[in-house]
């Protein structure tokens, strides 16, 4: 990716949160909370364990949750990889110069402490999700 981008999380869509965490959770993964994310229209929860990335397990709210498509064609499986960065705005108009196209707008998310998300496809490289690195810094940046 772009050489300022740091990895985030790797985003897995799952039936069933519960289900799905209780593999990691065997294996040494500490859960979070799960929470509804009514912008993105999925459960959330995140599995932390030393020295290993960070995974956000996605399931749908209803058939109308993005990872539906997903989970009927693929079954439980990597839905993103995330990244943080410093300027939301300025990586979007980077990745839209190498034929990333957003999907939506950048929007606040519930399950990462009400920090900007963006979700972005490229075919060449699939699903991404940009994390702004802090809240605060974003809203000073909008009040410029």
């Amino acid at each position: 990716m772009l050489p300022d981008f740091k990895f985030h999380h790797i985003g897995i869509a799952v039936f069933d949160i519960d289900d799905t965490a209780q593999y990691y959770i065997d294996a040494g993964y500490q859960k979070t909370e799960t929470v509804i994310d009514t912008i993105q229209n999925v459960k959330i929860c995140f599995l932390t364990k030393e020295g290993m990335p960070m995974l956000e397990l996605l399931a749908p709210v209803d058939e109308n949750s993005p990872v539906n498509r997903t989970l009927d064609k693929m079954g439980v499986t990597p839905y993103h990889c995330c990244y943080s960065v410093d300027d939301m705005e300025g990586a979007i108009a980077r990745l839209k110069k190498i034929k990333f196209v957003p999907l939506i707008k950048a929007v606040e998310a519930c399950a990462i402490g009400g920090r900007r998300v963006c979700f972005l496809f490229n075919k060449k490289v699939g699903l991404i999700e940009l994390v702004a690195v802090s809240y605060t810094h974003l809203r000073a940046h909008e009040t410029r």
